[in-house]
């Protein structure tokens, strides 16, 4: 429950909002109960205040006076309850409680929109009577008009947007507790557009609130291995009433070519595929990076939304706005920075993830640590055991899920620093490739059969090495370096390549300028530096360091 409270003082740990008859009261004593939490319901409240009903008071006193004692109660309860609050049918509508609300979410606070099958929830409001803003005439003419004036209002003011179609009470309280507690990284990002990454179980449920309504077709991109998961985001969008087409792409960086980029881009232009409609990535780093590379280049520029199923996607590839595709030159040179709509980090697709490709993850999460934040470090070092025995099968619900959702967001906060400061890598964002000269050179050498994170950890070492030798650091942390990733089941060296090889592709690298080499090392844990043009035999000497 780490994401539960994430709003300071006495304030409701969540509102919902919905039509009536949506289930906001049965769903809110659901979560509430789940969460071990109070909760209140607004039209209880206000009719233990007024000392009647809502009907009779609405038949006494008008709708008017009515919106005026519902305003004041909500604002009231804002400030002061800890809670699961929910609002009766109508309260969003009024400007003062949308003020209120506003305020609320400013301050961290979800405002959850309980989107419910339209005909159910006339079925439900017309079973549950009491409902003065029904009377009158035909009871479903009347809901349906006030859904159609109230949904875009719904939609637009809440943050949390949850789809309860066919879900049971206890189905649809499960999602949103799960949204509740996700974690959620702002990526404010200078000269771009801003985002959210969203992590948690359930995070992929927001997929069509992120989109918004404005796409008609979405271009699914997604590898075989991650079937199950692009079958959800699949289901999802076309509840939501997207046409969705199904491209499958090569797993891993095979999936990275222009003969790839190409064959898609044939295909959406057979289809039709227009400036206003939508790509979804789901997969690992390599589908992620090459569906924004797609989004980025189709149209000039599409929305786009990424679905990690992996731990190095859901802390690297898919936070940043790089995108890119592989040449026969080296990794990622061909490319762009186009940031997404949003990140949707689901957790539970890590529940399928293999050992190895779950530890390879790490060696990014580490980078995280050793240039920016210390505490990352720390936890790795104090669960290197737990995660190094990762197991899929039974990470959610267990204590490791908790460890492993705060590495992601702590390493995604790293990312998003060094993003919001530097989108286009001029300068700050370097800092995040601590480790990659040497790594995408492994990487290409070794034809990408060495997986990205592992070579990173390889590269790190080489840096720390490399500092060492210069005398920038001293040899304690070099050891801390090789003694984590091991300990994290990451490798520490490599010995698959000449160091001729290695040096021609490292002057190849992004970072170098002209013929001058340029890295990345720490002079201190948490404080990276550019090291530019260091000593030939400096280099050489590393280089045989970690050719173990």
């Amino acid at each position: 429950m780490a994401g539960a409270h994430a709003v300071s003082g006495r304030h409701p740990v969540a509102v919902i909002i919905g039509m009536m008859g949506a289930g906001k009261t049965r769903v809110g004593r659901e979560v509430a109960q789940m969460l071990r939490l109070p909760f209140l319901d607004a039209d209880i409240e206000i009719e233990r205040e007024v000392g009647m009903s809502i009907p009779d008071y609405f038949a006494q006193y008008g709708e008017p006076a009515f919106r005026r004692v519902e305003s004041e109660l909500i604002a009231r309860t804002l400030s002061d309850f800890d809670g699961i609050f929910a609002l009766g049918g109508g309260a969003p509508m009024t400007p003062a409680v949308q003020d209120a609300l506003a305020g609320y979410m400013d301050e961290g606070g979800r405002v959850i929109y309980l989107q419910a099958d339209p005909k159910e929830a006339m079925e439900r409001a017309n079973r549950g009577g009491g409902r003065p803003m029904l009377d009158g005439g035909d009871a479903n003419a009347r809901w349906m008009r006030l859904y159609e004036q109230r949904d875009p209002v719904f939609t637009a003011l809440a943050n949390v947007h949850v789809r309860t179609h066919g879900s049971t009470p206890q189905m649809a309280a499960r999602k949103v507790m799960n949204m509740i507690e996700e974690r959620v990284v702002h990526v404010d990002v200078a000269g771009g557009d801003d985002y959210n990454v969203r992590i948690g179980e359930g995070a992929m449920n927001h997929l069509a609130g992120v989109l918004g309504p404005g796409a008609h077709r979405i271009a699914l991109i997604h590898t075989q291995p991650v079937q199950r998961h692009s079958d959800r985001a699949r289901a999802l969008l076309r509840q939501a009433g997207y046409e969705v087409s199904d491209i499958v792409i090569p797993d891993a960086e095979a999936g990275k070519t222009v003969t790839v980029a190409n064959g898609i881009w044939e295909r959406l232009g057979r289809e039709g595929f227009t400036r206003s409609d939508a790509v979804v990535g789901v997969g690992g780093g390599a589908a992620t990076d090459l569906a924004g590379f797609i989004a980025a280049t189709w149209m000039r520029g599409v929305h786009y939304v990424n679905c990690p199923t992996s731990l190095l996607a859901m802390v690297d590839a898919s936070t940043g706005g790089k995108t890119g595709i592989n040449t026969t030159g080296g990794k990622n040179l061909a490319g762009s920075f186009y940031t997404p709509a949003g990140v949707l980090a689901d957790t539970t697709t890590l529940a399928s993830l293999p050992n190895d490709i779950f530890i390879e993850g790490l060696g990014e999460v580490a980078k995280s640590g050793f240039i920016s934040d210390p505490e990352i470090l720390r936890i790795l070092r104090e669960h290197a055991a737990e995660l190094r025995a990762f197991d899929g099968a039974s990470l959610l619900g267990s204590p490791l899920e908790d460890v492993v959702d705060e590495l992601i967001e702590r390493t995604v906060r790293v990312k998003a620093r060094h993003v919001s400061a530097d989108l286009k890598e001029a300068g700050l964002r370097e800092f995040l490739n601590y480790g990659h000269t040497m790594g995408h050179a492994i990487e290409k050498i070794e034809h990408f059969r060495w997986r990205h994170g592992n070579a990173v950890a390889v590269g790190m070492v080489y840096a720390a090495e490399l500092a060492s030798i210069l005398g920038i650091i001293d040899d304690d942390l070099v050891v801390e370096h090789r003694t984590l990733l091991d300990s994290l089941g990451l490798p520490t060296s490599w010995n698959g390549g000449s160091y001729e090889d290695v040096l021609a592709l490292m002057h190849r690298d992004k970072k170098a300028r002209g013929n001058r080499l340029r890295f990345v090392v720490l002079d201190a844990i948490g404080h990276p530096i550019h090291l530019d043009d260091p000593p030939a035999d400096a280099v050489e000497e590393a280089f045989r360091r970690i050719a173990g």
